[in-house]
């Protein structure tokens, strides 16, 4: 083959394979164009989707308002409390055991490892910096956000539904997306229960509209809807409320029923609404499926902030002192907190800041005392250590309240200390508890291993003895003389 031949063959198949490279070249950009088209057709159609829910939703709100009269709160326990507690007779000195076949079993007292307090930290930016910048103190803990500026939005001073509807559509169009992910990611960063993911949408929706409070409460309605909670408004001439079913009962919020739900009107400065007559709507705003949980994790909006307070008291001819610290985070956000049934107080957590170096302390106090020893040693601690006042006297209106509120006040009442008083008995002895409630009073009853005298109630087949941390100087098995012609009611959590 001669050298004119060969080029002409290599020619060819030069050709040949840049047409077959070509061709693959072709075919596999138009599958790629292809999968982008799908790509961009499924953006396409749930932008669509996205913006069908809130064009039908804005539509919805322009017709379907209702004239309405919200419910005064319900109140927990009307019954007045003593306003001086009665003492008990002094209890005698410690004597020596008579015998070894009466000396009881010594307790088996939980000490918790020591706490680590770590100072506060700047929650990490979730996103990508976009938009404009806020940042906000959330008790204790300092948080930045990004938003896109068109979300604040101005409304009439003349509020009405058409205006709530076009308040609603131009939401709509902002980039919130990106605002949803950061405060979705914060609760998850700060375990957040609901209430406490609320205030901080409250908060942020309050920075991003210079705290006008209409502005606010629709802004924390349109978040609060976008992350799948039942939110809804009211509104009367001057005031729009936010307004949320709760899956506990909450008292003394104004409230209104719709298909045998109630929508409470809740507010994140503590205060109580007054409402009259005002006008809301009976519907949800798609895929919305969540109602409140208001039960109280041991972590929620912590600050890692403590501050400390020393406590004395006497027991059995011996003084102990004993200093207490609580997170200021966990006071100020429980300032906030509407009123709840007496179970979940009895049920939630406390903090760690508070928690193990209060059970340190009695702990060390306690080893070797026998069960009902070591029961009476906390009942003094919490009945003497504390001073008493009703919550009328220290705060104009009846306020339950969690163990570390009890612990920073000045002032307790019955069901406070019962609540404190349970909670070391569950944690510190692991002994179970129950609360119990008279007429104007609550205590606590303790199952105890070991064979205790005294009053008691039966409860799913248990004793529990009286333990009363309330009646000064009582020991388990005394009932405060008021109250002994009652039979208790058992507080379930």
């Amino acid at each position: 083959m001669n050298n004119k031949n060969c080029i002409s063959i290599c020619v060819g198949l030069s050709a040949l394979f840049y047409g077959v490279t070509t061709g693959a070249n072709n075919e596999f950009q138009q599958w790629m164009q292809q999968q982008s088209s799908g790509v961009e057709a499924q953006k396409k159609e749930f932008q669509e989707y996205k913006d069908k829910r809130d064009k039908e939703f804005t539509s919805f709100l322009k017709s379907q308002w209702k004239s309405v009269d919200l419910v005064k709160g319900d109140v927990r326990d009307e019954e007045p409390k003593p306003d001086v507690m009665p003492v008990a007779k002094p209890e005698p000195t410690k004597k020596p055991i008579a015998s070894p076949e009466s000396i009881p079993v010594p307790v088996v007292v939980t000490v918790p490892k020591p706490v680590i307090v770590k100072p506060p930290v700047i929650a990490p930016v979730i996103v990508a910096p976009e938009g404009k910048s806020l940042t906000i103190n959330f008790y204790g803990k300092r948080l930045r956000f990004y938003y896109d500026a068109s979300m604040q939005q101005s409304l009439s001073s003349n509020i009405y539904k058409d205006a709530v509807s076009e308040y609603w559509s131009a939401l709509s169009r902002t980039k919130y997306e990106n605002l949803l992910k950061q405060v979705k990611e914060q609760k998850k960063i700060l375990q957040l229960n609901d209430w406490a993911f609320a205030s901080l949408v409250n908060k942020v929706s309050a920075k991003i509209n210079n705290n006008k409070k209409n502005e606010s409460a629709l802004l924390s309605w349109f978040v609060l809807a976008k992350t799948g909670f039942k939110a809804r408004i009211a509104y009367n001439k001057s005031t729009v409320y936010l307004l949320v079913p709760s899956e506990h009962e909450l008292f003394e919020v104004s409230y209104f029923t719709f298909s045998g739900k109630r929508y409470y009107a809740i507010d994140f400065d503590g205060n109580k609404q007054k409402l009259g007559r005002v006008f809301t709507y009976d519907g949800e705003y798609p895929d919305t499926t969540k109602a409140f949980d208001m039960r109280v994790t041991s972590v929620v909006a912590s600050s890692d902030q403590s501050e400390r307070r020393h406590l004395s008291f006497k027991f059995e001819g011996e003084q102990y002192n004993i200093d207490v610290a609580y997170d200021r985070g966990r006071v100020k956000f429980f300032r906030t907190y509407p009123q709840l049934s007496l179970s979940l107080y009895f049920s939630s957590g406390v903090y760690k800041t508070t928690a193990t170096p209060l059970q340190k302390q009695l702990a060390v106090h306690m080893r070797g005392m026998s069960e009902q020893q070591a029961v009476n040693f906390l009942l003094r601690f919490v009945q003497t250590s504390l001073k008493y006042e009703t919550d009328d006297q220290q705060f104009g209106e009846e306020n339950y309240l969690f163990p570390e509120e009890t612990l920073f006040y000045p002032y307790s009442d019955c069901e406070d200390r019962a609540v404190l008083f349970a909670w070391l008995v569950r944690s510190l002895l692991n002994l179970d508890v129950v609360g119990v409630d008279y007429p104007g009073h609550v205590a606590t009853a303790v199952a105890f291993n070991e064979n205790v005298k005294g009053d008691s109630v039966m409860f799913k087949g248990k004793r529990y003895v009286i333990s009363d941390p309330t009646y000064i100087n009582a020991n388990s098995g005394m009932t405060m003389p008021n109250f002994k012609q009652f039979t208790p009611n058992v507080i379930v959590y």
